[in-house]
């Protein structure tokens, strides 16, 4: 049986602070199960998923702070535990384009939120479009819908919320 641990870590970016950090893991006896990262900015950051038995999830543990001064990282963990497959919920993609500006994602998160669809993963970029040069923004969620939503009436709803606000946007459900 595994115990888990979240662990997340943002400073500059350089080469070898993945290798760094899952030396560190490895040498635990400990696993990555599932892990994101990127670059934003100057910043590189992560969040990782680790398992291993509980005195070696411990020991790294007290590994962290010198680990977060050798690399010049804020790094922070929390212990966690496997995650229980929700019932009768369905896997959705919602995808938005449009020109730049403020609120977007803040009124995307009301709109799901308020009719308990949980958002799940998201990513957000920012971009010049190609023949205008203006700012696009652009977001791809990964949501939870409950199984007594109507998906016709929730697609109908995200249609007209989009238009609303001048977004292109669609949901279909997720592949997997």
């Amino acid at each position: 049986m595994s115990d888990y641990l979240v662990i997340s870590a943002i400073g500059k970016d350089k080469p070898g602070i993945v290798n760094e950090l899952s030396k560190v893991i490895h040498n635990q006896q400990c696993s990555i199960d599932d892990s994101r990262m990127t670059v934003l900015g100057g910043e590189f950051a992560l969040i990782l998923l680790v398992s291993g038995k509980w005195n070696a999830i411990s020991k790294l543990e007290e590994l962290i702070p010198p680990l977060a001064l050798q690399l010049d990282m804020t790094i922070i963990s929390k212990r966690t535990e496997t995650r229980e497959k929700a019932d009768n919920r369905f896997p959705f993609i919602a995808d938005v384009v449009s020109i730049d500006h403020p609120g977007i994602v803040s009124s995307i998160a009301e709109f799901f939120s308020s009719r308990n669809i949980n958002i799940e993963d998201m990513n957000t970029s920012s971009y010049a479009a190609a023949h205008t040069g203006t700012k696009m923004f652009s977001v791809s969620l990964a949501i939870s819908i409950p199984g007594d939503t109507h998906l016709g009436e929730l697609r109908e709803q995200f249609s007209e919320f989009c238009d609303s606000l001048n977004l292109d946007g669609f949901m279909e459900p997720a592949k997997h």
